[in-house]
């Protein structure tokens, strides 16, 4: 079996040799408006796009583009767990290909700089989410690494899948956002 999926639009992706032909912007909205954040374990279903559009919507406007599609590459391999990816060698070398290639596809700076711009906001949406999504235990240290992150003051509303994918190609289209 070779390791390509087929995407929504026919075209087939290898997985160890990905091309930028078979990835496109609606796929990608669409692949991440249908997949749920924290492998779906949240009080309502929360999709990887809004989690994306409001990344997006956290960092300067100069590297919005990249907050939007940091996590593109799950419209092709999922949004596994990290514990998980852990537990797969190749996953990680699997994950920045497909970044890599990405990243060409619509001309991402991911300089040091703007990667850690883009970890900032996905951690602050990641302390807003588990705030407002999910239910938290007392004392569980799994979430250290958020100690001195503050939340969204608004709370997180989940979107529908097609409300997400509009929402996410909407800011894509945006002056300065096109790529």
């Amino acid at each position: 079996m070779m390791p390509t999926i087929q995407t929504r639009d026919g075209h087939y992706l290898n997985l160890l040799e990905p091309c930028g032909t078979a990835i496109n912007i609606d796929g990608i909205a669409h692949a991440l408006s249908n997949l749920c954040r924290f492998t779906g374990h949240v009080r309502e279903f929360y999709s990887v796009a809004q989690h994306s559009l409001m990344v997006s919507l956290i960092v300067p406007d100069d590297v919005a583009r990249e907050g939007l599609l940091h996590d593109a590459q799950e419209a092709y391999i999922g949004d596994v767990s990290t514990p998980l990816k852990r537990l797969l060698p190749r996953y990680e070398e699997i994950e920045k290909n497909l970044e890599r290639v990405i990243a060409g596809r619509f001309g991402l700076d991911w300089s040091p700089n703007t990667r850690g711009l883009v970890k900032k906001a996905d951690r602050v949406m990641l302390a807003t989410e588990r705030r407002d999504l999910m239910d938290a235990m007392e004392g569980d240290g799994e979430w250290n690494f958020l100690s001195g992150i503050e939340p969204l003051f608004q709370a997180v509303r989940p979107m529908s899948p097609e409300s997400a994918r509009r929402a996410f190609l909407q800011r894509a289209d945006e002056p300065g956002l096109r790529g």
